[in-house]
């Protein structure tokens, strides 16, 4: 059985820069975007091995933004399972631009981890 990976590619808009997220004042992409998009890659690899009513939550966060990316640039996202101990899912994920359709310089790095939580049960804890 393959661990869970997936690959994700966005484009830099003037919405996911560090001026737009409030991150800081230059127009290249902010790393609250970074992190989101390097989420977003954790949750697509994890879905299909999530139980019927269950989601992941993040717990824990270690990236480090390595290089600017502009307005327009082309971004590959990436997450792979390192480590599963039960409801515990850690990925490393990546980030590097893409020309030509072809990944190249890192953008970021760092690892992700993942709680599953049955759904319905983690929001009724929120309303207490």
């Amino acid at each position: 059985m393959s661990l869970p990976s997936a690959a994700l590619r966005f484009t830099v808009t003037a919405d996911d820069t560090a001026l737009a997220v409030g991150s800081g004042s230059l127009p290249v992409l902010g790393t609250p975007r970074l992190l989101a998009w390097l989420e977003a890659a954790t949750c697509t690899a994890i879905a299909p091995a999530l139980p019927e009513g269950s989601t992941s939550v993040g717990t824990r966060v270690e990236v480090e933004h390595l290089g600017a990316s502009a307005v327009g640039q082309e971004v590959e996202v990436t997450a792979s399972s390192a480590y599963v101990d039960g409801r515990l899912h850690r990925f490393t994920v990546a980030a590097r631009h893409v020309a030509e359709g072809v990944p190249g310089a890192v953008v970021g790095s760092g690892e992700v981890t993942r709680v599953v939580v049955d759904a319905e049960r983690f929001m009724q804890r929120l309303s207490r």
